[in-house]
């Protein structure tokens, strides 16, 4: 697939995907007359990418943990070095906190609706009777 059609499907920008490729997180294949060519598994690599980065992650960080979302992955342990690893694990423990956050606001607004809809149906079976 062309560029147009990655950046509509992963709802990211070309020049995003263009800067992921500098960085070497995603790699198109290229066709003889220059143009690149994704393929479909970059979908899932793409949105990967995104969701890192929307957790506050570096790009030069994500270079280094994305071989652990592949099947087959290929970590390389002699490119960690003791700062990465504190990078990582504060990284790892604020998302944990959005992660809290986020599932004590779900569980508000399931008790809203459950409030809300117990309301509704006895409003709407009273005055049906």
């Amino acid at each position: 697939m062309r560029i147009g059609e990655l950046a509509k499907l992963t709802d990211t920008p070309a020049r995003s995907l263009r800067y992921y490729e500098e960085q070497e997180l995603i790699i198109p294949r290229r066709l003889p007359n220059g143009y690149r060519e994704y393929d479909e598994y970059l979908i899932n690599r793409v949105n990967q990418i995104r969701g890192l980065i929307n957790s506050g992650l570096p790009t030069k960080i994500i270079k280094q943990i994305l071989p652990c979302v592949d099947k087959t992955p290929t970590i390389h342990p002699g490119d960690a070095t003791p700062e990465l690893l504190a990078v990582l694990e504060e990284q790892r423990d604020r998302m944990n906190q959005r992660i809290d956050c986020l599932t004590r606001n779900r569980d508000a607004i399931n008790s809203y609706i459950d409030v809300v809809s117990t309301t509704i149906t006895t409003s709407t079976g009273a005055s049906a009777a």
